[in-house]
């Protein structure tokens, strides 16, 4: 490896989960990384010789964090994008690219962005408020999405009948068909600054049915070759029509006619490639860095069928987690804990996951059921 790399002083908005494994990745690669986060606590802390503390959003500490960086990189999007943008007009590497992590913070920006460049996805109309949400009565069902803030399955409300719409958001967003999906897909697709692309093969998503939270997922999916090629094909043409440098999820709806449509994207890890880890012979995380670096792309080859669980707080408990059925999780073949050093548990906080590896999907799939029935995390 080139010696400007490993001295390459990377600064990282986020110390969460995807910071700490972005972490456990450029430790092989003796990698110098720095971490910006607004909590003193964040599972990233202990992991580097650089812990800054400091809101993601406020113009002069981003800035005063990436003058001390060769180059910045996110592992969220709710940052502030003015100062990427003067560091990068200065000269330094920010990987996304400032505008791109402007469009994807913004779902309404988004959304015409698929419309324009001719990638596929759901109808839908754009809203300022509750009350042009309840115009729409006559759509219902639909899902109202608000354009900026909603993460982790927040700022996402299903409409499915008039009562419904007494949840609408009040403030500026989408109304979108409910699609009627025969599954929930991702493609996880890097691209590098010489523009070489890889992705990784489609992996299926189970959501949680209230909180919009992935519960877990499968790899690889179960899926015709066509749709798999056309889902691929599609995460290819999101990346380079972006002319983003970096890692980019691109999560999909397979409808019950056989499209496929685009419901979101992310511009870097994402959870839908945790299992990356342990089942495919590139990790995401690896991947994200070898991208920004402008490194060769790696091998994104499925080595073993696997599964991934996330690990939610348990509804009704707050306070120091306890893992409860650690032990018999851990007597299961093939399995792979990661707890994210989340010292607090609150309902539906995501406090790890757990990858399963084997041959047989009928027995991973009762292997995950069995540890999403029995590894609880209370307080």
């Amino acid at each position: 490896m080139q010696e400007k790399i490993t001295s390459t002083r990377i600064g990282i908005l986020g110390g969460g989960q995807l910071g700490r494994m972005i972490i456990q990745s450029a430790i092989d690669f003796n990698l110098n990384i720095s971490i910006l986060d607004p909590d003193p606590e964040a599972p990233c802390k202990d992991l580097t010789a650089k812990f800054v503390v400091g809101k993601l959003t406020d113009f002069k500490t981003v800035y005063d964090f990436g003058k001390n960086c060769d180059l910045i990189t996110i592992e969220i999007e709710n940052v502030n994008v003015e100062a990427l943008i003067r560091l990068k007009e200065e000269g330094k590497k920010v990987f996304p690219q400032p505008e791109i992590i402007k469009l994807i913070q913004d779902k309404v920006d988004q959304k015409k962005f698929y419309q324009d460049h001719g990638i596929p996805t759901s109808p839908f109309v754009i809203v300022e408020n509750a009350d042009e949400v309840k115009k729409l009565r006559d759509k219902i069902p639909f899902v109202n999405k608000l354009a900026r803030e909603g993460y982790d399955g927040r700022g996402v409300q299903i409409v499915r009948n008039e009562s419904d719409l007494d949840k609408a958001f009040d403030k500026r967003g989408l109304v979108e068909d409910l699609i009627d999906f025969e599954k929930e897909i991702s493609v996880i697709v890097a691209r590098n600054e010489a523009g070489e692309i890889r992705g990784f093969p489609v992996v299926e998503l189970v959501f949680h049915p209230e909180h919009n939270l992935v519960e877990y997922l499968f790899s690889p999916a179960r899926i015709s070759k066509e749709i798999e090629e056309l889902a691929e094909k599609i995460a290819m043409d999101t990346i380079k029509e972006l002319e983003m440098v970096g890692l980019l999820a691109v999560e999909m709806f397979i409808t019950k006619e056989g499209k496929v449509l685009v419901n979101e994207i992310a511009p870097r890890p994402h959870n839908s490639g945790h299992q990356s880890i342990e089942g495919n012979i590139t990790s995401q995380f690896e991947q994200h860095l070898r991208a920004i670096l402008n490194m060769p792309l790696g091998c994104t080859q499925i080595k073993s069928p696997s599964a991934m669980v996330n690990l939610l707080g348990e509804d009704g408990y707050t306070g120091a987690a306890y893992y409860e059925g650690l032990e018999e999780v851990l007597n299961l073949e093939g399995t792979h804990i990661h707890l994210y050093g989340k010292l607090l548990t609150k309902p539906f906080r995501k406090m790890g996951h757990v990858t399963l590896t084997g041959s047989d999907f009928d027995s991973l799939e009762e292997k995950a059921r069995f540890v999403k029935n029995k590894l609880k995390i209370k307080a």
